[in-house]
């Protein structure tokens, strides 16, 4: 989802967004990182080393921040501090190969007066390729929070905007102590969308931006090869300093790659168009649709980053029992399209294609069912492994010091208490750039409220949310829908007094473990919201997530029966 910050519409919202939701999964605070000696020793553990590579009983000696040894029988350090692996599963920590979370949107130039929306300048077309994803990047936003907790160490991160909207660059979710900046420029982000102008601006087609990328690109071969003439030899003209042109150079010369997102088959083979007219390096981001990708993935070397996101099953998994034919043959076709959806990545893996995951479009809430999904469909667990680590690292070029867990990378690691794909698997600890985050575990397995009882969801929820705007609250009713739920959620109306409503969309019972989205309407603007947490003995408490504008705390208690009839 992309949000355009506009102060005058965040300012009806602020009193909302600090007032409607936000859950911790039942862990402890992510602040708490400890690296009090820099050393720590990991002992007794079961480490996958890489994707097929598997040590019992090994012990990982980390020192500032690298891995110093991993092995048996090795001699701890008088300085560690020791955390005891048995029983628990150490894995490489998780690479994102794109995503947006953190980065905010820049504001749009204001139009001059004689502005021509037939040629407009390369800002108001959203056509800024030199831009850096760091100016807009916050290193605080609560949500990086939350992707850490599900085991992310490294991520690389994309600029919001236009057509070319700048440059990415590559994090680590480390400590506050650092900026936790691996590398800069690392790939000129790319997309076949309009500019933020609005309509009838050029290029407003997709067409037109492939003309336009066609144009820029050409032209900066030109300038580039100018440059290197006028710097070499005498009697030529000075050449112009274009910043738009320059900041294709690093493409050119194919020291970084252009990273197009694409959403559909339709787009992929554009973008390999275009890569095959020019001959730059290509990643694709979003692919879907492999029958038909496959073969344009091939032809053009292009690497793959694949969202873990998929579309809601509640269509999927229902019961046709007492419907016509012909709505029982709608709905097959849709359980059929699922379910070749659920299967892409297994398509890539038997096509000998590595990928990488990346979390764009993604929720950090979903992210291992629904790759539990794809393996229940073709995806192999190593395969799945290494789209969340070695593979992205080679991506992104970054495989020298992360990806797998070797003496002398990165200390980063996700530990859990199951082996990682499993449905009990809970993250325990993730080791981010040396720092080491605890987060609470439970031994539910089942859908219990914390007294071993079955999570009933169904009935009216007062909620509350204690915020720097003060204490504001609404109700959560629930209904039973069949296997599923489906809901409504109350708010404070931004746009004046009073309530509005919104219908609880995605709603996802797992163990004790409740999430779900909503959409508020304000300004002119649909803002989806995110809300996930946990439910103990009738009380449910956790987070909302609303874009680049952050988390917040909830608070919700079920009411009694006798109120909820």
């Amino acid at each position: 989802m992309n949000i355009r910050f506009k102060p005058k519409v965040f300012s009806s919202l602020f009193y909302l967004v600090f007032c409607i939701t936000s859950i911790s999964f039942g862990q402890s605070d992510p602040t708490g990182e400890r690296r009090v000696t820099g050393t720590f020793a990991i002992t007794n553990a079961t480490v996958t080393i890489a994707p097929g590579k598997t040590q019992q009983g090994a012990t990982i000696i980390i020192k500032n921040g690298l891995i110093e040894a991993i092995g048996s029988n090795l001699r701890i350090p008088i300085d560690a501090q020791t955390i005891k692996g048995d029983s628990l599963f150490v894995y490489p920590g998780f690479i994102d190969g794109a995503t947006s979370i953190g980065v905010l949107r820049p504001n749009d130039p204001e139009r001059p007066a004689n502005f021509d929306p037939s040629n407009p300048p390369d800002e108001f077309a959203g056509i800024t390729p030199w831009r850096s994803v760091l100016d807009h990047y916050d290193i605080k936003n609560s949500q990086i929070n939350d992707w850490r907790k599900v085991g992310f160490t490294v991520a690389q991160i994309v600029p919001e905007g236009g057509m070319l909207p700048g440059k990415s660059a590559i994090v680590t979710y480390g400590g506050k102590e650092s900026n936790n900046i691996l590398a800069k420029n690392t790939a000129l982000a790319a997309r076949f969308r309009s500019t933020g102008g609005g309509r009838g601006m050029y290029p407003g087609t997709q067409l037109g931006i492939m003309a336009k990328f066609r144009d820029l690109y050409k032209n900066a071969e030109l300038s580039s090869q100018h440059m290197r003439l006028f710097a070499s030899n005498s009697g030529l003209s000075r050449p112009e300093i274009n910043k738009t042109l320059e900041a294709f150079f690093p493409v050119l010369d194919k020291s970084i790659p252009v990273l197009y997102e694409v959403s559909n088959d339709l787009e992929l083979r554009r973008a390999v168009m275009l890569q095959k007219e020019n001959g730059f390096r290509l990643v694709v981001a979003g692919i879907t649709d492999m029958d038909f990708a496959l073969d344009a993935i091939k032809s053009s070397n292009a690497q793959v980053l694949v969202s873990f996101r998929l579309p809601n099953d509640k269509t999927a998994n229902s019961n046709t029992e007492g419907l016509s034919d012909e709505m029982k043959a709608r709905t097959q076709k849709v359980k059929d399209a699922y379910i070749q959806i659920l299967g892409e990545a297994g398509k890539l893996e038997a096509a000998g294609i590595p990928f990488g995951f990346t979390s764009l479009g993604g929720r950090s809430n979903e992210m291992y069912k629904n790759i539990r999904l794809m393996i229940a469909n073709g995806l192999s667990e190593n395969a799945a492994l290494a789209a969340l680590t070695i593979n992205n690292a080679n991506i992104l070029g970054i495989q020298k010091f992360a990806g797998t867990l070797e003496k002398g990378k990165l200390a980063n690691m996700v530990i859990s208490t199951a082996p990682l794909f499993a449905e009990e698997a809970q993250i325990k600890y993730v080791v981010a750039d040396g720092y080491v985050f605890e987060y609470e575990v439970n031994n539910k397995k089942s859908n219990n409220n914390g007294n071993g009882k079955a999570v009933d969801l169904s009935g009216i929820w007062d909620y509350t949310s204690d915020t720097p705007a003060g204490s504001s609250g609404g109700t959560m009713e629930i209904k039973r829908d069949g296997t599923s739920y489906k809901g409504t959620i109350s708010y404070d109306n931004p746009s004046g007094s009073g309530k509005a409503s919104s219908p609880m969309n995605n709603i996802i019972l797992s163990g004790n473990n409740l999430s779900f989205t909503f959409n508020v309407s304000a300004g002119g603007m649909s803002l989806e919201v995110s809300v996930s947490g946990e439910i103990t003995d009738g009380d449910f408490s956790g987070s909302m997530s609303l874009s680049e504008f952050g988390s917040f705390p909830f608070n919700a208690v079920k009411k009694p029966n006798h109120l909820n009839q």
